[in-house]
């Protein structure tokens, strides 16, 4: 989606007459109820994204049915993409939500078409699908179904809790098709849980849907992600952590490093100044070169600590099963044997051995 071609000014060739200059634009407003928050409704032309590049998702294949995020999660790495809209990457990524109104049948209309060898889609990988919005639009269960039908493998990371609505359709359709849900916690402290992402789902109801997950005869990883330094790093933090996700059923848990790239560093720091000010020379050490830039991952030996002290507790629970992303020092969640089975009862491309996408929502 491009913004130009989503303003109300953009001419559009195609439209019928009287209706050139309304473009793809179908309706903003403020709506009661979702906390001065705004919808901007835009009539997508395209639903299923392929990322570029050579990082570790190359290739991939997501949908993004919103553009900002009502999680409001200080740290969320894709604030700055707001940016690319005239948007700001602070209180605009987190208040005014783009909706792509038409992205059920857009996705349709591209697996029966160009993009008809898409076999496999991340959902969760920018902006989490299950914010408050899909409460309102209700755009998921759409989208879920196109893909089922398409026979597409189905990967969701979210945070949101309202994935519980759609477990019966999940759990319908990883009969036919392999499904991979994965659920964000990151923070274990209720106090800076609320001060980091306001807009989340409190810890306790995350781990209750985790719980929902299994109950419905599904697998469900948990993502305790981002680790922030001198806040949630420290052994008890993590033991508390480990310890309740194993309580709540996870099949596996993983944890990384805060990535503060630009967009969220600026939101992020601009926080901890006024919040934890002693934390400051912290993140000097951890993310600063030696030439004084500050970079967006943590130093790799900062992200060794970690792993040394998260491995343990990874084992003790049985909660690790996973493979590690190469280059990132970010790990993922294996495919369940399930999974595999499935894929190769039907006969399509495997993708064993190739990772979920990790901390692709901070």
């Amino acid at each position: 989606m491009r913004w130009d071609g989503q303003t109300a000014q953009h001419q559009d060739a195609d439209a019928l007459p009287g209706l050139e200059e309304r473009g793809s634009v179908l309706e903003r407003w403020p709506t009661p109820g979702f906390d001065g928050a705004s919808f901007l409704e835009v009539t997508a032309r395209s639903a299923l994204n392929r990322v570029p590049g050579q990082g570790f998702m190359r290739g991939a294949w997501t949908i993004n049915p919103y553009r900002g995020c009502q999680h409001a999660c200080r740290y969320c790495f894709a604030r700055q993409t707001h940016t690319y809209l005239d948007l700001d990457a602070g209180a605009d990524f987190d208040r005014r939500i783009v909706v792509k109104a038409n992205v059920v049948e857009v996705l349709r209309r591209e697996l029966a078409g160009p993009r008809r060898e898409v076999d496999a889609v991340q959902l969760g990988t920018n902006t989490d699908p299950y914010q408050r919005a899909e409460g309102r639009y209700r755009l998921l269960p759409g989208i879920l179904r196109a893909l089922a039908e398409h026979g597409a493998s189905i990967s969701i990371l979210t945070k949101g809790t309202l994935l519980r609505r759609d477990l019966p359709l999940l759990a319908s359709i990883a009969r036919d098709v392999p499904v991979s849900i994965a659920m964000s916690i990151a923070i274990f402290d209720d106090e800076l849980q609320q001060a980091v992402e306001p807009g989340t789902p409190s810890t306790r109801a995350r781990l209750d849907a985790v719980r929902a997950v299994r109950d419905a005869g599904l697998d469900c990883a948990v993502f305790a992600m981002p680790i922030l330094p001198g806040l949630t790093d420290t052994r008890a933090h993590l033991e508390g952590a480990f310890a309740a996700i194993a309580e709540a059923g996870a099949t596996s848990a993983i944890a990384s490093a805060l990535h503060l790239r630009p967009g969220a560093r600026e939101w992020y720091l601009q926080w901890l100044r006024a919040e934890h000010p002693r934390l400051v020379p912290l993140y000097d050490r951890v993310y600063r070169d030696e030439r004084g830039r500050f970079g967006s991952y943590a130093h790799p030996e900062y992200r060794q600590w970690l792993r040394e002290r998260i491995r343990p507790l990874q084992v003790h629970h049985g909660l690790s099963r996973t493979v590690v992303a190469p280059g990132t020092g970010l790990s993922a969640v294996a495919p369940s044997n399930r999974a595999v089975e499935a894929r190769r009862a039907r006969q399509l491309p495997s993708t064993e051995g190739a990772p979920m996408l990790a901390a692709t929502l901070f």
